[in-house]
């Protein structure tokens, strides 16, 4: 009755909500280390900071990528690319839906809210779903496992 009980409880729970308790279980209450408390408290210090220089400094280089892809997607697209020049939009779209997440969760970070660190665990997710969508699969996997481990060890610090 228990084991049905519990099988209910996981249908009913979302696939992102199902993930994290996985990515919780498998990577904080598994994990065959933690990082010691001073270093999880430096992230929470000074990783919002890293990311939003990280941003500032990015930003140009973000620009020039994509007014270069808008420029060179016409001629794409007349050498016979469509599929690269789709692909090209949709990574693209799923890029900046990440960027937005990542930038948008900063306020959050510096209060330390649990909001703010759910927008970068999205943030996260959704670049890995763009590694995959251009074909990089081993690095979305490798990439996943090293932000999650370490947005689990600091998801305490985010009331």
């Amino acid at each position: 009755m228990e084991t049905q009980q519990t099988t209910q409880n996981q249908n009913n729970q979302s696939f992102l909500q199902q993930m994290e308790n996985f990515f919780k279980t498998y990577l904080f209450d598994k994990a065959p280390f933690h990082l010691p408390p001073n270093v999880r408290e430096m992230i929470v210090k000074f990783g919002p900071w890293i990311t939003l220089v990280i941003m500032v400094l990015a930003l140009p280089i973000i620009l020039v990528a994509f007014g270069l892809s808008t420029f060179l997607a016409p001629f794409a697209m007349m050498s016979g690319a469509y599929h690269v020049g789709f692909f090209g939009f949709v990574i693209a779209a799923v890029n900046i839906a990440s960027l937005v997440l990542e930038a948008s969760a900063l306020p959050g970070l510096f209060a330390r809210q649990k909001r703010g660190w759910q927008l970068v665990y999205y943030a996260s997710l959704l670049s890995a779903v763009a590694q995959i969508l251009s074909g990089q699969i081993f690095g979305a996997i490798i990439g996943l496992i090293i932000s999650m481990y370490f947005l689990f060890q600091i998801k305490e610090y985010y009331k």
